[in-house]
């Protein structure tokens, strides 16, 4: 991920929550989790947000309904 700016992949990554697959979202965490150790400290909170989401997206019982 070298090159990457943390911000536009946090944007583009809150843009695919309510679409991708359940394979998707956890790469996408991974994706956050590794970001999060060298993102700047003013954006680890959005990382933060955007992890517990994911998190609990991928916890969420898949029964045809997107709640979260």
């Amino acid at each position: 991920m070298n090159g990457v700016d943390p911000y536009a992949y946090l944007q583009q990554a809150a843009g695919r929550l309510d679409t991708a697959a359940p394979a998707e979202l956890e790469g996408i965490l991974d994706d956050i989790e590794y970001l999060y150790e060298v993102m700047d400290p003013e954006l680890q909170s959005l990382a933060e947000d955007l992890m517990d989401r994911l998190r609990a997206r991928l916890a969420a019982p898949r029964n045809g309904r997107e709640d979260i």
